[in-house]
């Protein structure tokens, strides 16, 4: 699994660090290789909650069709007019990635804007902290941040046993 672990030029998202920045909003028009559609009964609502809450921009809108929001480049979410939502988030979400200096931000105002929206932020076993956050729309988004790789750590055995390895670790990405 290794031979591929350096990919990080093809992707917005910075290497992971203590001092990761963020890239800045992506404002460009592309074919977009992944998107998330949200229904929702209140569009208004739920653009103010992306925008305020989980730092979205509108990217473009047409009126009572669609709104298109964005954060990083490939962070796309479509909102679009239902007439009702489901009354509970589903158990399947929907992830963007951050870095770890937004994770409190993130949480700091979506909690302001809803109050009981936001679990976590918690580690996982494979090196990240999470947010989840329950929209308007009842949409589960998390919001994942990588940590810094610390090779003693517990998560980077996790991450060996499945044959993720660092390079110069020796891994398939050595050959």
């Amino acid at each position: 699994m290794s031979d591929y672990y350096d990919a990080f030029e093809m992707s917005p998202v910075p290497a992971p660090g203590p001092d990761a920045v963020p890239p800045e909003p992506f404002h460009g028009i592309y074919g977009m290789p992944a998107f998330v559609t949200i229904p929702t009964s209140d569009l208004a609502a739920s653009v103010d909650f992306w925008i305020r809450g989980l730092g979205f921009f509108e990217l473009f809108s047409i009126p009572g069709s669609v709104v298109h929001l964005r954060r990083w480049a490939f962070q796309d979410v479509l909102l679009v007019p239902a007439a009702s939502v489901p009354e509970q988030a589903p158990a399947m979400s929907f992830s963007f990635a951050c870095v770890l200096s937004q994770v409190d931000a993130l949480v700091e105002s979506c909690r302001a804007l809803r109050p009981d929206s936001v679990e976590g932020p918690r580690d996982t076993p494979w090196n990240t902290r999470d947010v989840t956050v329950i929209t308007p729309e009842n949409a589960r988004i998390v919001f994942t941040a990588a940590k810094p790789f610390d090779p003693a750590s517990q998560e980077a055995r996790n991450l060996e046993a499945v044959g993720i390895t660092p390079p110069g670790a020796g891994g398939d990405d050595e050959q």
